[in-house]
Order: C-alpha cells, then structure tokens, then sequence
C-alpha cells in the first residue's frame, strides 16, 4: 500500500498538472466550455460601424400601416444597450432613412430621438441596470406619437389608440431586436440558433426589407426579389418547417407595409412550404418549388402584379439562390436545429470535448506510469565485483574501530596485508555461517597474528547483526517499492482503458440494420427501427422498436431471430415502454455468456451464534467475469467478522475498478499489515471465472483448499500462500483450471476443512465425500456438506463454517433458435 509521502508525491504531481497555466492556455484553446465555443470572430469597428449605418437607415425608412414607425427607437435602443459608442451614428442613420421618405417623418424621428435620450438620462437614476428599458421605448413612441397626431388634428380616442398600439409593437420589437440584432452584426462560430431566436432573425430581415419598398430595378421590385431569394435559403436549409415559417413571416411584415403585398404571404409560405418539401433534389428542386408556387399565384390569386413581373421577380430571386456560395448555405444550416450540418457541428463539439476529456485521463495514466518507474526496482544479481567492494567495505569498517589503536597496524596492513586480509575474510565467512569462529585452526592463527584478536571477532559479529538489519530494511523498502510500482501500474492501465473507451466512436452499421430489418420483416415481425451499436463477438448490442410487445414478442421471437441472423446467442437485455398503453416498446438486445453460474451457500458461525468471523461474495465483474469469494478472519465473533468483511469490502472495490486481482490481494494484505500494529489476520479464497471460455483463475492466501467435481472425479485446488495480514510482503501464487459444463465448484472455509477432527486424512475423506453426493441444486448440496460437518463433530460447531458451492453449466435460451436464411452480418 502507499505511504503518505507516495501520495503526497502523486496529489501534488496531479495538482500541478490540473493548475498549470500552460494546461488552462491548452483547454481554452480547445474550446473546453461552452462560453468558449461562442467566442467571437469579431467584425472590425469600422466594418460593424458600416453595417450599423445600413441597417439605421432601413429601418429609418421603414413605415408600416400607412404611417406608423415602430422599428426606429427599438433598434436605437438596442445599440445604445449593445455598443453604446455607436449611439450617435446610429441615430443620424435613423434620420437618414426618414428624411428619405419625407421631412415630415425626418423631423417625427428626429424628435422621437430626443425624447428617448430625454427619458433615458432620466430612468438611468433609477434603472441602473437597465431592466425598464423597453417601457422607456414604449413611453417614447407612444407619446411622440400621440404629440404628432394632436398637432395634426384634434385629440380623439382613435389619436390615442394609434400611439398605444404603436408603442405595443415598438416595446415587442425591442424584445426581437435584442434576440436579433446581435447575431446579425457578430460572426460567431459554433453557435446554435434556438427556433425563437430564427423567428427574431427572420423579422429582423423583413423589417430591413420594409425599408426597400418603393425601390424598382427594371420594373421589378427588390422587396420581391430579396424575400423570395430569403425564403429559398431557408427553405433549402431548414426543410418545410423553416420555410414555410419564414414565407409567413416575410410575408406579413411586407403586407403591413403595402396592403396591397398581401398576396405575397401566400406566395412565399407556399414557395417556403413546397421547397422545403423538395430540397432533398437540390437547389433546382427549391427552385423549381418558388417557381411552380409564383405561377399559381399569379395565375388563380387576386395579383395586383402581372404574371411577367411576379416571373421575373421570382427567376432574378432563384439566379441569385444559385449564385449563393455552398459555404455560405452550409454555415447557415450548421446554425439551425435539426439539420445534419447543426449535427455534425455538434458532433464536432462534443467530439472535442471527448479528445480533451480523455486526453487529460491519459496524461493522468501517463502520470501514474512515470511514477511506477520511478518505484520500479532493478534487482539484478551482484557480480563478483559488487560483492569483493562489499566484502572491502565491511573490513574496513570493522579495521577502522579495532585496528587504528593498534601497535601493529603498520605491521599487518602494510608488511602482512594479504595474511590479514585472508584472516579477517575467513573470519567473517565463519560468523556468517556459525554465528561464531568454530574453526580451530583459525582461531590459533588468528591469536598468534593478532594483538586483540577476541575484540575484532567481537566487532565483526556485531557488524554483521547491523549489516542483516540493513539487508533487511533494505529489503521491505524493495517490496514496498515494488507493490506500490504494481498498484500505479494498474491504476495507469484502468485510466488508459478508460480513455480509450471515452474515444470509441460508434461505428456506423446502416447497411446491417436495414438487412436486419428487412430480414424480421420478411418473415412477419414488424419493426420500427433497428439501431446498432456494436457487431463484435460476444459484445453484440443492438436496440429495437417494436410497435407491440404485448404478449412478449421481443423475448419469445425476436431475439431467436436475431441469434440466428447473427449466429450467436442475443438475448433481451432491458425493455423500455415507449406509449401509456404499454404496447410500443423499445428493447435493448446483447450477447449473452458463453457459460452461466448457479451458486447456493451454507453458513453458520461457532457455537450457532449470530456474528461469524467469515464472510463471502460472489459478485459479476466486466468483460464477462464472475468472481467467488470466501475470507475468515482470525479467531471467531464481531472482531474476526470485521476483518473477513473489510477484507470482502476492499476486494470488490478493487476488483470492479478494473485492478488485476493479484495487486488487489497484494494491496489489501498491505492495508491490513500496516493499519494495525496488533496481529490481525484474515484469509481469502477468490474464484475468478471467465462466462466466455469458461477458464476458472484461483487465487488462494492461506485459505483451505478448493474442489471441482466432474462426473465421478473430484480435482483438489490447493496452494501454500500464508494468510493476508500476517507479514508484510505476500506472494500470490495463481492457479488456473479449465472449468468445463456440469462441472460443480466447491469452496469452502477451514470451519468445515477441519471440521471432522478424527479423520486422519481430511482430503482424501472430503473427495470421497464429494464424490458420493449426488449433484442436484447447488444450495441443496450446500446444505448437504453443512449438515454432514455438523454431524462429524458430534452436532457441535467448534468453528465458524462457510461452504459456496456453484454450478457452471453452458446457457440455454428460454426460446428456441428460429432458422432463416443468413448473411454475413459482421
């Protein structure tokens, strides 16, 4: 298990990794949040100034009713709202346009201006956030309006109704203009227009055409052209729906403006309509839609126009539609709901998002990686070089505290250095065998070369006490180094597999789901939709709507069907009602295990008390696993049941995190041995079975061995591993056994291993045992073994006992396989 310095080490690497400035840099960049994706490809001051201009002017000039002025001081308060150092320019456009039309509406909107600055400064001191701003509108217009009138006439209720409801649409105008006016004077990319926020651009648009009435062009009329060629956009982008909604808008702002345009809604929405209907054929398909829309028009409806001129019209409309840029339509359409352009730059988005998301995860894989290796450890054997400058190292410390003092040293050092050095060699050998010099011969030599020979025997065993504490240290630091390399390892390989399965894309199978399709439909099942998700063998997944599912059609026909279309067994997986009368269903099929596991199990604890100090699991793991496993904690009662039950705990936490189940073992064996100084011991009998080929890994740490009962023969799995907690390293030895069909696995505890205490072989005796029960349910022979126990120890329970037994057997549909005809699917 880590220490605190390891994960402090780590935390910290995380954090500078997450809180570095570079990173932050990199995510906004990429465009991480969706404040982000809205950034702005901003027009230049004078390029928006323009724009601004041209459209005040518009606008200025654009009179509804025969008189009224509704669009001037919204658009003006938009801009004072939006930029407000283009006030002024805006407002000279605005009486730029009105003097256009007349002096009488210059000086109306002139005054108008002023009125709204008047009340502004005033609400300013009250409305600091400018929440009242479209009531000001409202006020402004109304009041200018009703001035005009009263110095045109005298006062009447009509005057007074007129500038109420011209103020009504100002004040609604404001609240369009607001939706509108900022994305038609900004670029933006990635941005997704609501349907309300098409509808305000569209007004927008037919506003600024109001402001074109009266303009010809060789007798044609350019309010004409331009609405038409805007309703062929739409309705080439956008479908019907758009279209036809566009026509009608188009159409009834430009009949407000001449009454005698009000044919011009019909034309247009049934333009709009019909090609939108036909944009699956192209640009000709829209096109030919405003045309066959213009003829019938002109032909059957009260035109005031003449046919030529609405043909005309309508061909000048479709040239320009065809001199549109491609790019032009597709970022248009990217920017309206439901069409695949808007879908694709979602998917864009979304798959931006992914790449950043799980790049981030793999830096952190990448992370955990890099510090495994730094704990790795290199244990190579030591050459016979390494081992002479250790043997150097030790004499000389020992010579340093017995032969500097000495009288002789000049004579043994310099004079005698190869007799001393063999000597004292030969002296460290013997007391790293024996404990001591036992040799004889030695010591008389060693007494006759030596002045303090007693002392430096002395020294030299002392030094080698020290020297095996070292190793020893040594040693645990090597293997704390080496778990905790193993559990940063698993850690990098559960965060690599988790960003790779954040990148999988589904792969596109439209080709499989429309043979499937017509292959259940061919032989009678009706299906809505067939999607699929996956093709691969043993992870099939696919959805279907079925429109009844009433007396079960989707468990009963469908997925024998698909087993034999995909020629592998499908099963249904989930079914969800998609109506309140419960018929319409949407259901969820996939590949089902090659194998199934029954299990039954018996349990009781010492004495026939309540609390056992064993505890077991069985629980299903991904890719097709199913994991077994029993745990007895030291001694019996609530102590040993909290250790064997924090020992299960941990295992499946680990275990469902995607963690091999040997570091899993080797990490919970570190946090027993290290959480408590006190002796606390558990063992652990894990199972591992793979569903798909039915390969069964044992993983046993001082548990009891296991049995797998084939038939007549019963095979003993067994190995020596001493129990978790009881020393700070432990090795894992796995086993693994090929499990076949009819097979019966049985684990069990040492309660019931040691249970018959006269028998003087227990293995032999326990597969006798096993060999004679006559299999039939897994709990029934669970309680069989648990019976047959209690019997052998007189009807005591001297111990806690725990027996899990299982069956594994192939898996059989409940429905039978229906053969048709089959193709390569895959």
């Amino acid at each position: 298990m880590m220490d605190r310095s390891v994960l402090m080490k780590m935390s910290g690497q995380a954090v500078s990794s997450l809180g570095d400035a570079n990173t932050w840099n990199w995510l906004k960049n990429k465009n991480f949040n969706r404040e982000k994706t809205y950034t702005t490809k901003k027009f230049t001051t004078w390029q928006r100034l323009l724009m601004v201009i041209g459209i005040g002017f518009l606008l200025g000039r654009a009179v509804i009713l025969l008189q009224l002025l509704p669009f001037t001081i919204p658009f003006l308060a938009v801009i004072f709202k939006w930029k407000r150092n283009m006030t002024l320019p805006a407002a000279f456009a605005l009486i730029a346009g009105s003097t256009s039309l007349s002096f009488s509406y210059a000086g109306h909107t002139t005054v108008a201006i002023l009125v709204y600055f008047l009340l502004q400064s005033v609400m300013q001191k009250v409305d600091k956030q400018e929440v009242y701003l479209p009531i000001t509108v409202f006020a402004t217009v109304a009041m200018t309006r009703y001035s005009s009138l009263v110095i045109q006439g005298e006062h009447s209720l009509y005057h007074g109704l007129t500038a109420s409801v011209e103020g009504a649409l100002a004040l609604v105008i404001t609240l369009i203009f607001f939706q509108s006016v900022p994305l038609f004077l900004e670029r933006r990319r990635h941005m997704t227009l609501k349907h309300e926020e098409v509808v305000c651009l569209v007004i927008l648009l037919g506003s600024l055409l109001t402001g074109t009435v009266g303009w010809l062009v060789f007798q044609l009329s350019i309010e004409h052209i331009v609405a038409r060629y805007i309703v062929l956009i739409f309705a080439f982008v956008g479908g019907a729906t758009i279209g036809s909604t566009v026509g009608v808008i188009m159409g009834l702002i430009l009949s407000l403006a001449n009454v005698a345009h009000l044919f011009s809604m019909s034309l247009l929405a049934f333009s709009g309509l019909l090609g939108g209907l036909l944009k699956e054929g192209k640009k000709i398909s829209v096109a030919a839609g405003l045309i066959v829309a213009s003829l019938l028009m002109a032909m059957y409806a009260d035109n005031q126009a003449p046919l030529q001129i609405t043909l005309y019209e309508s061909l000048f409309a479709v040239a320009l539609f065809f001199m549109t840029p491609k790019a032009w339509t597709e970022k248009l359409s990217s920017y309206i709901p439901g069409t695949p352009e808007h879908a694709q730059e979602q998917q864009k988005y979304l798959r931006k998002i992914r790449d950043i998301t799980a790049g981030k995860v793999e830096q952190f894989s990448d992370l955990f990686l890099s510090l495994s290796r730094s704990f790795t450890f290199n244990e190579n054997k030591e050459g016979e070089a390494e081992k002479e400058k250790q043997i150097d190292l030790f004499l000389s410390d020992v010579t340093e505290n017995t032969c500097q003092m000495c009288v002789k040293k000049t004579q043994c050092w310099s004079k005698d250095f190869e007799k001393t050095y063999s000597y004292m060699e030969e002296i460290m050998k013997e007391c790293e065998i024996n404990g001591e010099v036992k040799s004889r011969a030695l010591l008389v030599g060693w007494k006759k070369h030596c002045l303090v020979d007693s002392r430096v025997i002395k020294v030299v065993q002392e030094k080698l006490i020290e020297r095996d504490v070292e190793d020893r240290l040594k040693h645990q630091l090597i293997e704390s180094r080496k778990l905790v390399a193993d559990q940063l390892i698993g850690v990098s390989q559960v965060m690599g597999d988790f960003a790779r399965d954040i990148q999988r894309e589904k792969k596109v199978h439209d080709q499989q789901e429309e043979e499937i399709k017509e292959a259940l439909i061919e032989i009678g099942v009706d299906v809505d939709l067939v999607e699929i998700y996956g093709l691969e063998p043993g992870d099939i997944d696919l959805e279907v709507i079925l429109p009844s599912n009433q007396y079960n059609e989707a468990e009963k026909v469908v997925a024998p069907l698909l087993s034999n279309i995909l020629d592998e067994a499908v099963v249904v997986k989930h079914v969800d009602l998609l109506s309140d009368s419960g018929v319409e269903a949407k259901v969820l099929f996939g590949s089902t295990k090659a194998f199934v596991i029954e299990e039954g199990v018996a349990h009781t604890a010492k004495g026939g008390k309540w609390v056992s100090g064993d505890s077991y699991s069985t629980m299903e793991l991904g890719e097709g696993k199913y994991a077994m496993a029993i745990s007895d904690g030291m001694g019996n009662g609530r102590r040993a049941h909290i250790e064997s039950q924090e020992t299960i705990d941990l295992l499946k936490r680990i275990l469902h995190s995607g963690i091999g189940e040997t570091v899993a073992i080797k990490s919970i064996n570190s946090v027993l041995s290290l959480r408590s100084s006190e002796e606390v011991f558990s063992t652990l009998d894990l199972a591992i079975v793979d569903l798909q080929d039915g390969q069964a890994k044992f993983l046993k740490v001082g548990s009891t061995p296991s049995y797998i009962k084939r038939g007549t023969q019963v095979i003993a799995v067994e190995s020596g591993n001493l129990p978790i907690g009881m020393i700070k390293e432990v090795d894992v030895d796995v086993v693994s056994e090929q499990l076949k069909a009819g097979d019966w696995l049985i684990m069990m505890s040492d309660g019931i291993y040691e249970a018959p205490l006269q028998i003087e072989n227990i293995d032999v005796w326990m597969k006798r045992m096993i060999r004679e029960i006559k299999p039939t349910d897994p709990q029934q022979i669970a309680d069989l073994i648990m019976e047959r126990m209690i019997r052998e120890c007189g009807g005591d329970i001297h111990d806690d006992m725990t027996v899990l037994v299982a069956k594994v057997d192939h898996f059989a549909p409940k429905w039978a396989t229906i053969s048709i005809p089959t193709k390569n699917w895959a």
